[in-house]
């Protein structure tokens, strides 16, 4: 149900652009976006930093998108996303020596210290070929199939990405005892 809720911004700007178009889809991301935190906060639950990041950039991006009527600033909206992830992975990794990734992940799993690194430094390497990817299909191919790709193929990426670290992560995983 979470992933859903995750998902619904992204699922309602690529309804809103095949109904209307790309302005219209922007708008429907920003106001969702912003109906999930009014949600999350009016039921009491916390806001996790993701959300608040996704909240900020695609207001700024998106604002800018509606403002100046030019789609260029919501196709960066994902790049800029995904490079942040990757820089407060691959930052806090290396400023605070801290894995936020094994910090997110050891209560379900437990493993060497040298799988957690190589597993958060993967996932910077992914968000960073992600960023990149995004910019390639925004601005080399149509605003359709950029539309499509947002939705199909980052989410089949990340599925492709997070089976396959698990079947390489499952001949490390150690027994909790």
């Amino acid at each position: 149900m979470k992933f859903l809720f995750d998902l619904a911004p992204v699922l309602a700007f690529f309804i809103a652009f095949k109904l209307a178009d790309i302005y219209v889809a922007t708008a429907v991301a920003i106001v969702t976006t912003f109906v999930q935190v009014g949600w999350l906060k009016l039921r009491g639950k916390r806001v996790d930093a993701m959300l608040w990041a996704s909240l900020a950039i695609i207001v700024v991006f998106g604002g800018a998108t509606l403002l100046l009527q030019d789609e260029t600033f919501i196709k960066w909206k994902p790049t800029v996303l995904y490079w942040l992830l990757g820089a407060v992975l691959g930052g806090a990794a290396l400023v605070f020596r801290r894995n936020l990734v094994r910090a997110m992940l050891s209560e379900q799993v437990r493993l060497p210290d040298p799988v957690w690194n190589r597993l958060n430094w993967s996932w910077v390497g992914f968000f960073a070929f992600m960023g990149a990817l995004n910019l390639y299909v925004a601005f080399n191919f149509s605003t359709d199939l950029w539309v499509n790709f947002k939705l199909f193929g980052g989410m089949g990426l990340m599925l492709v990405f997070v089976v396959a670290q698990a079947l390489v992560l499952a001949r490390h995983v150690e027994d909790k005892q």
